[in-house]
């Protein structure tokens, strides 16, 4: 799991607490629906400028969006980099 992946989760975590369609947050945040799929699905990495549009619609702080919970399956190894919590699967992404 990278970064990507703990961000989408977040951001599909907070839009839905929120009670927010995909359509809802996207213009919001002034980006388009298909854009914000392709980040809730960890394909795209966004852009600073993007996770501060992101996070003002959202109403949080950006960090947020990047935080590690236990909601995003993943903790921080010793080196500091991101471990997933269950065992690897491989990469799912093409």
């Amino acid at each position: 799991m990278d970064l990507r992946d703990v961000f989408a989760a977040n951001l599909r975590r907070l839009r839905n607490a929120r009670g927010l369609a995909q359509d809802d947050l996207a213009y919001e945040a002034n980006v388009s629906r298909c854009y914000l799929s392709q980040l809730e699905k960890g394909v795209f990495y966004a852009s600073l400028k993007t996770i501060g549009k992101l996070a003002e619609a959202l109403n949080v702080e950006p960090a947020e969006l990047l935080k590690l919970t236990a909601e995003t399956g993943a903790t921080l190894r010793n080196d500091g980099r991101l471990a997933p919590s269950a065992p690897f699967q491989g990469n799912q992404r093409q």
